[in-house]
C-alpha cells in the first residue's frame, strides 16, 4: 500500500474530527484505488494535480505535486498543465498553481 501524501500533522487534525474519513482516505483511496493497475501511479497524479488547479484547491496541491514528482512526473510537466489549465479552468487558478508548484520545486532543491 502507498502512503497517503497528506502530512501526518494534518491526517492527525482530521482524524480527530473525522476518524472515518482518514480510515477511508488510507484504506479505500490510497490502498485500493491508487493501486488499480488500469492507470500508472504517474498518470494518477497528472490527473490529480490538474483536478486540484481546476478545483482551486491549493491547500492539498503541494503534497500532491511532490507525490507527482515522486511518481516520475517532472517539473517541466507540472509546468505544461498549469499553462494547460490556464485556458480550461481559469487563469487565476493557474497562475495560483504556478506559485505553488515553484515553491514545492524550490524545497526540493539540494
Amino acid at each position: 500500500m502507498s502512503k497517503p501524501p497528506s502530512t501526518p500533522s494534518s491526517r492527525s487534525e482530521v482524524r480527530q474530527i473525522a476518524p472515518k474519513l482518514i480510515e477511508l482516505s488510507e484504506t479505500v483511496l490510497y490502498g485500493d484505488v491508487w493501486e488499480r493497475p488500469g492507470l500508472s501511479k504517474r498518470d494518477r497524479s497528472l490527473i490529480t494535480v490538474a483536478a486540484l488547479i481546476a478545483m482551486y484547491r491549493t491547500e492539498q496541491l503541494p503534497t500532491h505535486i511532490q507525490r507527482a514528482l515522486a511518481n516520475g512526473v517532472t517539473p517541466e510537466e507540472i509546468g505544461e498543465i498549469i499553462t494547460h489549465l490556464a485556458f480550461y479552468a481559469g487563469w487565476p487558478a493557474a497562475m495560483t498553481a504556478g506559485r505553488v508548484a515553484k515553491k514545492v520545486f524550490d524545497e526540493r532543491k539540494p
